[in-house]
């Protein structure tokens, strides 16, 4: 039987970060004191899949998503890729795209048709600035390869006011002759991300700045994603917002995840995390962890305050104490 939780939701998608490191340490989502984990402590390929085959066979998950960190600092993450594809699920995986004409090539003849390009600017001193490197034109470079080489692109922009939210019309503006579609995230807390309410670019005011300009339609998305998809009509591609801090989703979220080092997370937001890998590697038969996990589950925000100004100190106050990057997105 799928498993379902108390709000008889049944999950379908597992996110699962391979590592804890990035390459880039943009400042929404790395603090610059970050600690990463060491080699023993992370999952092993064959951990990731054991892992994984169980949520597919015994869940009935369909969807798997890698992430990090950047998972291309996986040494084996080709390795991964194709053992994951066997599985005959949707396979994605999120990058930054830095190292990524390395691997193309190897990620696509194992089996990998999708990516998650993290790109938060056009500015080549804007992306020095948010990812504290100047490598803008080498992760440009590598979207226009992976796009030239037929992988399906969702660009994600987090959408931060007063930063980059200038540049919301050129993104969309990318889709008018690209199959790119692309994916405005509003900031959202996480540990040291130095979060505020007013930060916030609204998913309203997007749509109102962009409907200042081009008309659009609203897509028929499933019923269980977390992004509201509109296209300009005759346009190739498509934008969406997703709208965690002001619309949040959770009574449709199907999506579970597992960090780096294998405990599972049943919210982006959880406090609250289990422990999968110490009991996989002592033997002993995971199911009831997973299942407790997900019976634990909030009703919304992992427990969390409404993101709304007269909360914005409590929100902080109960946040997971884990940034961005050592949770994968």
């Amino acid at each position: 039987m799928p498993l379902q939780d108390l709000h008889s939701r049944t999950h379908r998608s597992l996110r699962i970060s391979v590592v804890d490191k990035c390459d880039l340490r943009c400042t929404y989502c790395m603090p610059e004191d970050q600690h990463f984990l060491k080699r023993e402590e992370l999952m092993t390929r064959e951990e990731v899949v054991t892992i994984a085959r169980l949520f597919v066979e015994r869940y009935g998950i369909t969807k798997i998503r890698l992430t990090g960190g950047e998972p291309l600092l996986r040494p084996d993450v080709v390795e991964i890729v194709r053992d994951l594809a066997a599985m005959r699920v949707k396979l994605g995986l999120t990058t930054n795209a830095v190292s990524l004409h390395k691997y193309i090539d190897g990620l696509a003849a194992a089996g990998l048709r999708s990516l998650n390009v993290s790109l938060d600017t056009f500015d080549a001193d804007r992306f020095k600035r948010i990812a504290r490197r100047d490598l803008y034109e080498q992760v440009w470079n590598n979207v226009r390869l992976a796009h030239d080489r037929g992988m399906h692109i969702k660009l994600n922009m987090v959408v931060m006011r007063g930063v980059n939210d200038d540049e919301i019309l050129r993104f969309v503006e990318l889709t008018e002759h690209n199959g790119i579609d692309v994916r405005f995230i509003e900031f959202m807390p996480f540990a040291g991300n130095h979060w505020g309410r007013d930060k916030v670019y609204t998913y309203a005011e997007m749509l109102g700045l962009i409907g200042s300009v081009h008309s659009f339609d609203r897509l028929n998305d499933d019923i269980n994603s977390t992004a509201k998809t509109y296209r300009v009509p005759g346009w190739r591609g498509t934008f969406a917002v997703i709208s965690t801090v002001t619309e949040p989703f959770c009574g449709s979220c199907d999506r579970l995840r597992i960090t780096a080092e294998g405990k599972m997370r049943n919210c982006l937001f959880a406090r609250e995390e289990t422990d999968l890998l110490s009991a996989l590697r002592r033997g002993d038969d995971i199911t009831e962890l997973i299942e407790a996990n997900v019976a634990a589950k909030h009703a919304m925000l992992g427990g969390l305050p409404p993101f709304k100004p007269e909360k914005q100190e409590e929100v902080l106050n109960d946040l997971s104490e884990r940034p961005m990057v050592s949770i994968g997105g």
